[in-house]
């Protein structure tokens, strides 16, 4: 299989597209679960496909090492060259070292006004000019709607695809009108795309449920390999 084979087959290629297959160029999404169901894996799946699609991915990392989260590319590269079979697989992982950039905050540093900075610093500077932003690791549960609002604004004046990933708790029930469980719940109305990871079927088997998406794609369900968390169909 040939890289294009491989974007054209990737079926996270719903989430840059409407239900009739036209190009989303800017978008605000959403990836929650509990713990330990493979958020960051998704995630980082969601930035591989988007610079083999041709764009600059920033990989914002909140809490985590910038080793650690360099590692969850190696791994998932690895997985994915192996599983399809690629026979660009040296030029693929030359692509994504060249259109990835990784940057960590701690936890209680991270906000729009440090993100903002930071961007314009790479932007301004003719250093990194990011199409997709993923944040892994946001804290929902301790931030004010005003934070996400102005995240929003960021996210439309930079035309970015963004995609954030939350923490849902077994034991808060709290959910949306439109099913977005807590603690986003209650600022749903801000991401055109929320997606689930939860268990189907028999343990361990896991996938992708859209509860909300504008473009359409809404009850849609992707499978998840339950042990390289490789996204395929269901």
């Amino acid at each position: 299989m040939k890289k294009k084979d491989l974007v054209e087959k990737n079926p996270l290629k719903m989430f840059v597209q409407d239900k009739d297959g036209n190009p989303v160029n800017q978008r605000m999404s959403l990836l929650m679960s509990r713990a330990g169901l493979g958020k960051t894996a998704i995630l980082v799946q969601i930035a591989l496909d988007s610079i083999l699609r041709g764009n600059k991915v920033l990989h914002v990392s909140v809490g985590q090492s910038l080793d650690k989260t360099r590692a969850w590319y190696d791994d998932i590269l690895h997985d994915i060259v192996g599983a399809m079979g690629l026979e660009d697989g040296a030029e693929v992982k030359e692509q994504v070292m060249r259109n990835r950039l990784i940057m960590t905050f701690k936890e209680a540093e991270f906000n729009r006004p440090k993100l903002e900075e930071r961007l314009n610093d790479l932007v301004y500077q003719n250093v990194f000019r990011p199409d997709c932003l993923i944040v892994d690791g946001f804290d929902f549960e301790q931030t004010e709607r005003q934070g996400l609002v102005e995240m929003r604004e960021l996210v439309d004046a930079m035309e970015l695809q963004v995609w954030f990933s939350a923490l849902l708790h077994r034991e808060d029930h709290r959910e949306s009108s439109s099913g977005v469980p807590a603690p986003c719940h209650e600022v749903d109305d801000l991401f055109d795309t929320v997606v689930l990871i939860q268990p189907q079927g028999e343990k361990p088997n896991l996938c992708l449920k859209v509860v909300k998406d504008n473009g359409g794609q809404a009850g849609k369900i992707l499978a998840l390999d339950p042990v390289t968390y490789l996204v395929k169909e269901a």
